[in-house]
């Protein structure tokens, strides 16, 4: 019986997985072309996958040479010669799962070979008549960047000769890693560790830039979701609306792999083959709560790189609008870590998931920050009554205490951590029974919509900083379209009004237009 697969490699045979077939025909184009490329994308993207389908669609008309650096240990990047030595026996163990004869296998070994020059030569003399296509997995978990320049630059070179006919080389290589190769000193800017010596700042003017862009989307789409889906129908008979389900998990996860994969595999082996809308909801709270190496990946890169924790921190609390950029290697670094996204130009966190948890891991720091200034006192007790959430009871109890705790002195603090101080109010209230979301489209330095979905209610809150009547109006307007998007007939505005004097209408109502209702409350 297939089960559904978030470690290592996904074997058709064994696991339910997502047909691939069009993105590997795409790279299969690329390799028939002859060209060179890299397939960088961040961890769990199911790179690894990937390439071992397009080794087979390959495998009937190329040499297909599979290798990886995983692994590897450093002593191997150490000097020319334990390179070269190293990368031909990784060769000569990847030809073991080849038909290609053993004499051509075993020349592969040269123990004569202790310099780029003389591997250069050895790769024409075991490429000539023949199509060999090399691919490298995790090409960027090499320490020694200036020993792996090097070898990209004998491979470019021995591309540039190819073209002009005067080499045999392979006919096409394909490095897979989370780094682009093409600027593989990302890396080393992001661990600390930029100190180049002079050779390697002359090696970094594009060793790599023979390569093509790769422009595959390795994201899954509903259509392509749901061909997981279908498989596993067949198999288990669920009744489960194969399409409703596949545009649901893609809504939380935009597509990438490990989490379209693990909500799959909550559904299956925790909620009782819960094919539904809640069981959806049911198993996103079940990987929000859990402890994985894709969530520490990105505890990890903020912890570790002031810049980029201010950039995240700028877009989901505070509201900035940052243009979408490469070359600003920030924003490049997030993109890499697969954190943030283009989307209108602007920068958004690439999925639901991820932005929730990044607001998780905000409000912890928050939490146990020295100087941490939250709203508490409040109990889930005082909220909850048989089992249904009371949002406008919620809403009062915040500005009960909001105006017991801050003053006009606070005005600076408030402005930019009013909605994470909200948020930081509102997380134990829901603590086990929901989650909520923000939505990226509405998100700026004067609004956010956040949804709350707790026990199968939803609940819409819009969070505004007040800038006059005339953006109130505005304020209703924008969400009385978001609550019909939502077909929702009740919804929350929460006002900040951050003016000094006398001027502020505090307080709270219930208001009805276009036939629904909002709970409008100043603070």
């Amino acid at each position: 019986m297939r089960k559904f697969n978030v470690t290592g490699l996904c074997v058709p045979r064994k696991h339910y997985m997502v047909d691939i077939g069009y993105k590997t025909d795409q790279m299969q184009q690329l390799v028939d072309n002859g060209h060179y490329f890299t397939i960088n994308r961040a961890r769990q993207y199911g790179k690894t996958t990937a390439l071992a389908w397009l080794r087979k669609k390959l495998q009937d008309e190329y040499i297909v040479i599979s290798t990886s650096f995983e692994g590897i240990g450093n002593e191997s990047f150490e000097s020319p010669t334990a390179f070269c030595q190293t990368f031909m026996e990784l060769i000569q163990d990847a030809l073991t799962f080849t038909d290609v004869p053993d004499v051509y296998k075993e020349n592969w070994a040269d123990s004569d070979i202790i310099t780029f020059a003389g591997l250069s030569k050895h790769i024409t003399k075991m490429c000539t008549g023949k199509k060999v296509v090399l691919m490298i997995d995790e090409v960027d978990k090499i320490s020694n960047n200036e020993i792996f320049l090097h070898f990209l630059g004998m491979l470019r070179t021995k591309f540039l000769a190819r073209e002009d006919a005067q080499h045999d080389t392979f006919h096409s290589v394909i490095l897979a890693g989370v780094y682009d190769i093409k600027n593989i000193k990302l890396k080393m800017i992001n661990e600390g560790s930029y100190t180049a010596s002079s050779e390697e700042q002359k090696l970094y003017n594009s060793p790599w830039n023979i390569a093509v862009n790769f422009k595959v989307d390795m994201s899954f789409n509903p259509d392509e979701i749901a061909t997981m889906l279908a498989e596993y129908e067949s198999d288990h008979r669920t009744g489960m609306d194969i399409s409703a389900l596949s545009e649901e998990i893609h809504i939380y996860t935009n597509g990438y792999p490990f989490l379209v994969s693990r909500i799959c595999q909550c559904i299956d082996e925790e909620l009782t083959q819960d094919w539904t809308s809640g069981g959806i909801q049911n198993a996103v709270q079940i990987l929000l709560d859990e402890k994985n190496t894709l969530f520490d990946d990105i505890y990890k890169n903020l912890e570790n790189n002031k810049d980029l924790y201010n950039v995240i921190y700028g877009v989901l609390i505070i509201g900035e609008n940052y243009s979408f950029k490469f070359g600003n290697p920030v924003l490049e670094l997030a993109h890499t870590f697969g954190i943030i996204e283009k989307n209108n130009g602007v920068v958004v966190i690439s999925n639901r998931i991820f932005e929730t948890i990044i607001y998780e891991y905000f409000l912890s720091k928050e939490h146990t920050s020295e100087n941490k200034r939250m709203i508490k006192g409040v109990l889930a007790s005082d909220i909850v009554s048989s089992g249904k959430f009371n949002m406008q009871l919620c809403l009062e109890k915040f500005a009960e205490h909001y105006h017991e705790m801050f003053c006009e002195k606070d005005i600076e603090f408030l402005e930019r951590q009013g909605r994470l101080l909200f948020l930081s109010y509102l997380r134990p209230l829901i603590n086990g029974h929901g989650f909520y979301h923000i939505e990226s489209e509405t998100r700026d330095q004067r609004r956010m919509d956040i949804v709350l979905d707790y026990n199968k209610e939803q609940f819409i809150i819009e969070l505004k900083i007040w800038h006059g009547e005339k953006h109130k109006e505005e304020a209703y307007s924008q969400l009385l379209g978001y609550m019909s998007s939502k077909n929702a007939n009740i919804g929350y505005l929460l006002t900040f009004d951050f003016r000094k004097g006398q001027n502020k209408q505090l307080g709270s109502k219930w208001i009805e237009l276009g036939g629904k209702c909002i709970f409008d409350i100043v603070v």
